[in-house]
């Protein structure tokens, strides 16, 4: 992976990559630059055989504190001479849809399709794109001195970075509503509440339960069955029928089962911890189309 970034920092211990947002004196505000970065990071994290898990946390203060609204021109880094209509999005890779396409959008789907679970540590403030970017991650962790809000309202703009897709599924459509509606700032304690977030950690833990929790998700597991099992959640859960789960599962299980099931099903047998070799930069044959 890169490491001249100028918005991020990165740090690896043993299999966690911690992703710092790192612009303490704006607060860690998001602008195109942090944008891209971001989402190539998650793109290459994929292919990092000695990454098993992402944290995401801010410097300073804050978490991120929202878009940087100091930027000239149009803040969000889009081209106002154009009027595009829901056609033009069909082709996403389109080049000239480059500046219409939401940036933090372009950051959650990198994060929803990444093959390594991904933890927020939010340390501070996290608002506006600084608390949906969290969204697509597997689980946000909150310091006490953490405060989240959905403001878009306070501003005249629309929730972004597939939020509408994202929160409804995490805390349920009526606290949804009511979260971006009031564009309210809560507190640590009621994002517990809500279910925004799954635990609250005094600042100087924060980041500690964040690796554990890390660790309890993914050492001793298999890379390609880990990979595997956080898109079949995030894809499955969304099908009309569990007849659709079952065609994929049914791949998923048995390329499982010819790889690191060999030495999982040997290991328990053998009373042993198990030594995996499959890597999730090489996925299953089925795992491109998908």
């Amino acid at each position: 992976m890169r490491t001249d970034h100028e918005t991020i920092s990165l740090s690896i211990t043993d299999g966690v990559l911690v992703v710092t947002l790192d612009r303490p004196d704006q607060m860690n505000s998001f602008t195109v630059t942090m944008a891209e970065e971001l989402e190539a990071i998650f793109r290459e994290v994929n292919d990092d055989d000695e990454v098993r898990a992402v944290i995401v946390t801010g410097a300073g203060r804050a978490f991120c504190a929202g878009m940087d609204l100091t930027a000239e021109g149009n803040v969000f880094g889009l081209d106002e001479s154009l009027t595009p209509v829901l056609a033009d999005m069909e082709d996403l890779d389109d080049p000239g849809l480059a500046r219409v396409r939401d940036t933090g959008g372009r950051v959650a789907l990198a994060i929803h399709a990444c093959r390594k679970p991904v933890i927020a540590a939010i340390n501070g403030a996290a608002v506006g794109i600084g608390a949906t970017m969290t969204l697509p991650m597997d689980a946000r962790l909150v310091s006490t001195k953490g405060r989240i809000g959905f403001v878009f309202g306070r501003i005249g703009i629309t929730p972004e970075a597939t939020s509408s897709w994202f929160l409804p599924r995490i805390v349920g459509l009526p606290d949804a509503l009511d979260l971006v509606y009031s564009a309210d700032i809560i507190d640590a304690e009621r994002a517990l509440e809500v279910g925004l977030v799954r635990s609250v950690h005094e600042p100087d833990e924060l980041l500690e339960a964040a690796v554990a929790l890390a660790d309890r998700w993914t050492r001793d597991r298999s890379p390609v069955a880990t990979a595997l099992t956080r898109q079949l959640m995030y894809r499955n859960a969304g099908l009309d029928h569990p007849i659709d789960a079952h065609r994929v599962d049914s791949l998923a299980i048995f390329y499982a089962s010819i790889g690191d099931g060999k030495e999982g099903v040997a290991a328990f047998l053998d009373k042993r911890t198990p030594v995996y070799s499959g890597k999730a930069s090489q996925m299953p044959p089925f795992y491109a189309a998908w």
